[in-house]
């Protein structure tokens, strides 16, 4: 993994994980692909949620793609 882009990836994760941790849940960075797809494992009460697919797509791929653009696509590893 590019160490520079992951720490990127951290960083903007920082900023959703409150609200994650609030409900019992967490985000944990499994891996950053070639084409800049990021692999992410929804853990704690976010690994099994109901809702975990919204939060994903509508929560945490937004925050990452605004604050890294060149990502391209988010993915759980867990769902």
């Amino acid at each position: 993994m590019d160490v520079a882009l992951e720490k990127r990836i951290e960083e903007a994760l920082d900023t959703i994980r409150p609200y994650l941790q609030s409900d019992g849940g967490d985000v944990k960075l499994v891996n950053i692909t070639d084409d800049f797809s990021v692999q992410l494992e929804l853990i704690g009460a976010c690994g099994d949620c109901s809702m975990s697919h919204m939060t994903l797509k509508a929560g945490i791929e937004q925050a990452l793609k605004k604050a890294i653009p060149e990502i391209n696509r988010v993915e759980a590893v867990n769902i």
